[in-house]
């Protein structure tokens, strides 16, 4: 097991990608601080999952992402129980979409402090001990609205630009420690959200579940197919790999064409 005696940090993994990284960890050893919300019993059942994959310890936390208090905590919790972070993966996001005119005030400070400023916050907390360490992983779960913009979404793509912005900042800042900062870009991925959303999108515009597919939330991705959590999990695991160690300061797009047109 590759990861085996490292501990990693990973927000919004009760669901989602979050999940399927934090069982690609898992299973190469590594402790998992599990993080989201959601029903607690089933995300404590969760947590005895990522135990069981690594063969060691796990646990779980439901700070609130947009507290910095809160996640002074989280991390201190992860000390505590699991041992400092060698590996952090910032994954957690909100949405909420509106022009920008009429964007409640409230939801951009939401998804500003959530999506941007819980990375740097935790970024802070967790590097110092991976440069006492000389060795450290932090991946940062960016978008293609890092690159590219949708209208009515101003405050998310400003968030993630700005993600993409300082993963840069901080893998200069940390080149020469043996710390890795990067991030991956996702465009649609295939969870239980947006398959939700399908039949009242077929109702609504009487289209069938292949033109929502096709023509709505696919539109922009040439492939025509929804990004797996598990294939952007793959990339989380490559990057924590040693094979991977002059693979810092990175976007790496992962959205099936996308970004290229």
């Amino acid at each position: 097991m590759i990861l085996k005696d490292k501990v990693a940090l990973v927000t919004g993994s009760t669901s989602g990608i979050g999940l399927a990284v934090a069982r690609a960890l898992a299973s190469e050893g590594a402790r998992i601080m599990l993080h989201g919300f959601g029903d607690r019993d089933a995300n404590l059942a969760l947590k005895e999952e990522m135990a069981a994959l690594s063969g060691d310890l796990a646990s779980y936390s439901d700070a609130d992402l947009s507290s910095p208090d809160a996640i002074d905590a989280l991390v201190a919790q992860c000390t505590d129980e699991l041992g400092s972070p060698s590996i952090l993966v910032n994954n957690a996001g909100v949405q909420h979409v509106a022009p920008v005119e009429s964007f409640p005030t409230d939801k951009w400070d939401w998804i500003m402090a959530v999506n941007l400023s819980a990375v740097f916050h935790t970024t802070r907390l967790c590097l110092p001990s991976m440069r006492q360490r000389g060795w450290g992983r932090i991946i940062n779960t960016a978008s293609a609205h890092s690159i590219v913009a949708s209208p009515n979404k101003a405050p998310y793509v400003a968030a993630k630009h700005g993600v993409a912005g300082f993963t840069k900042a901080v893998a200069l800042e940390a080149a020469r420690d043996g710390i890795t900062v990067n991030c991956i870009s996702p465009g649609y991925v295939w969870t239980p959200l947006v398959e939700n959303q399908i039949p009242d999108t077929m109702k609504a515009r009487g289209l069938t579940r292949e033109q929502v597919m096709n023509d709505v939330l696919l539109a922009a991705q040439p492939t025509k197919r929804f990004v797996e959590p598990v294939e952007v999990a793959a990339l989380a695991l490559f990057l924590c790999r040693p094979e991977s160690g002059s693979i810092t300061g990175a976007n790496l797009s992962m959205d099936g064409g996308w970004t290229a047109q």
